[in-house]
C-alpha cells in the first residue's frame, strides 16, 4: 500500500511537468517560428513476485507472472519541427523557410546559433539582423539608397538602387539543417545550438540537396494548435486529478488498518 503512494506520486509530478510543457506551448501560440514540444513518459521499473514461465508444484508451466510496477518518470521533452502556417507581412526582410532548413545567426562570442524565425531587420549599416540584433551569418549589406529589396527562392538577395536598371546582387542567403533536429538545444530567442545529438550543421542553397526554398514577404508562425493543447491540457489535468484520488485512496486504507481493533 505504501508502494501506490509512491507510485501515484510520480505519476502526478510526471502530468506536473506535461503541464508545463504545455503551458509553454500555449504561451507560443503567437511566436513566430516556435516550434511545440511534447513530453515523453516511460514506465518505472517492476517488482517481480512470481516470474512468468516457471512450474508450480504441479510440474505444470505458469503462463502469466505477477509484476507490479513503480510509477512513471519523463524520459524526453521533444521538440516537434512541423511546418507552421504561413503569414503575409509584406515587410521584404521577413522570410519563410518552405521546408528544411534554418537560418544562420552570429553570436556575438563568435559562434553560430540557427533559427526559423525569419523576421529580419536591418541595423544603421544596412546589415541585416535579427530582433535582437544579431548579424545573420550569410552577412549581407543593403545599400543605403536601396529602392527595393528582392530575395528568391534561392536565397539571392538583390537591390535595386537608383541610376541602376538591373537589380545589384548583395549575395546570398545560406541554410542550415541537422540529421537530428530534435537534438538541437534550445536556448530561448528563437534559437538552437548544436549539440552531439543534433550532429553538425550541413549548409546549403535553399532548394538544392532536401534544403527547403526561401519566400519573401511571409513569416512562419508558430505551428501550435491551439485546440489540440487545450485536450492535452485536460487529459493531463484528469490524469493528475486521478493520481491524487490514488494517494487519498491509498491513505484511507492505511487509516482503515491503522485503526483495527482486535
Amino acid at each position: 500500500m505504501i508502494r501506490s503512494l509512491w507510485t501515484a506520486a510520480s505519476g502526478m509530478a510526471a502530468q506536473q511537468l506535461n503541464t508545463d510543457v504545455i503551458a509553454n506551448n500555449l504561451a507560443n501560440v503567437n511566436t513566430t517560428g516556435f516550434k511545440r514540444s511534447r513530453a515523453d513518459f516511460q514506465d518505472l521499473l517492476y517488482q517481480t513476485v512470481r516470474p512468468a514461465g516457471t512450474s508450480n508444484a504441479a510440474g505444470a508451466q505458469i503462463p502469466v507472472g505477477i509484476q507490479v510496477g513503480h510509477g512513471t518518470r519523463p524520459i524526453a521533452i521533444q521538440k516537434m519541427f512541423a511546418q507552421g502556417d504561413y503569414q503575409e507581412t509584406g515587410n521584404p526582410l521577413d522570410l519563410v523557410i518552405e521546408g528544411d532548413g534554418f537560418f544562420q545567426v552570429m553570436m556575438p562570442d563568435g559562434s553560430t546559433s540557427y533559427t526559423r524565425a525569419g523576421s529580419f531587420k536591418s541595423d544603421s549599416q544596412g546589415r541585416i539582423v535579427t530582433s535582437d540584433g544579431f548579424l545573420m551569418k550569410d552577412q549581407i549589406t543593403l545599400p543605403q539608397d536601396a529602392q527595393s529589396i528582392a530575395v528568391t527562392a534561392d536565397g539571392t538577395v538583390q537591390a535595386t538602387v537608383p541610376g541602376q536598371m538591373e537589380p545589384q546582387q548583395l549575395g546570398v542567403i545560406e541554410l542550415a539543417r541537422f540529421t537530428n533536429p530534435a537534438g538541437l538545444q534550445d536556448i530561448g530567442r528563437n534559437l538552437y545550438v548544436p549539440t552531439a545529438a543534433s550532429g553538425n550543421a550541413i549548409t546549403g542553397t535553399p532548394g538544392m540537396n532536401g534544403f527547403g526554398t526561401v519566400i519573401q514577404k511571409f513569416l512562419e508562425m508558430s505551428n501550435v494548435k491551439v485546440v489540440e493543447e487545450m485536450v492535452n491540457l485536460i487529459v493531463a489535468q484528469r490524469a493528475y486529478e486521478i493520481n491524487s484520488k490514488a494517494i487519498q485512496t491509498a491513505d484511507e486504507m492505511l487509516n482503515i488498518a491503522n485503526n483495527l481493533r482486535r
